[in-house]
């Protein structure tokens, strides 16, 4: 008995596939790289059969690559996330997403006392603890741990 194999998402020519995204952040990652405003196609899948995660995201953004500051933004939310170049339907580059140095106005303080929360200054995240994926807050010193990050 012969199996048969399909594409459960169709190919792009050109641009960036975002893979291995848990299937609860898919649509974070939309958001995140603001897709809604993107002119070129968009295909998303989510809850996708995976070995590794059970059930996964994943997107393919046409006609668009991404910049070092938007994959440090990915690592927020997904920080296992691997993204694909694709040039003339064929992965060119891979790339892995890695936790920036600082993250700036991507997550929300979660200390009611600090003071991004009560005037317009945007956040100023660091990286803590790498291994734990912990943030801390540069204005009020707000340590962070990875389930408790909330995005703006």
């Amino acid at each position: 008995m012969s199996e048969k194999k399909e594409l459960e998402v169709s190919a792009i020519k050109n641009g960036t596939v975002i893979d291995h995204i848990p299937a609860n952040v898919t649509f974070k990652i939309v958001q995140i790289l603001d897709l809604y405003n993107h002119p070129g196609a968009i295909t998303i899948g989510t809850n996708l059969d995976s070995i590794t995660l059970g059930r996964k995201g994943i997107i393919k953004i046409a006609d668009r690559y991404l910049s070092d500051e938007e994959i440090g933004r990915l690592s927020v939310v997904s920080p296992d996330v691997t993204l694909n170049i694709i040039k003339d339907y064929q992965i060119v580059e891979k790339k892995y997403v890695k936790y920036p140095k600082q993250i700036i106005g991507v997550v929300k303080c979660t200390n009611p006392k600090c003071v991004t929360n009560h005037q317009p200054i945007p956040t100023k995240m660091e990286v803590f603890d790498m291994n734990q994926k912990s943030l801390r807050c540069i204005y009020c010193e707000r340590v962070m741990q990875y389930g408790e990050i909330e995005l703006l």
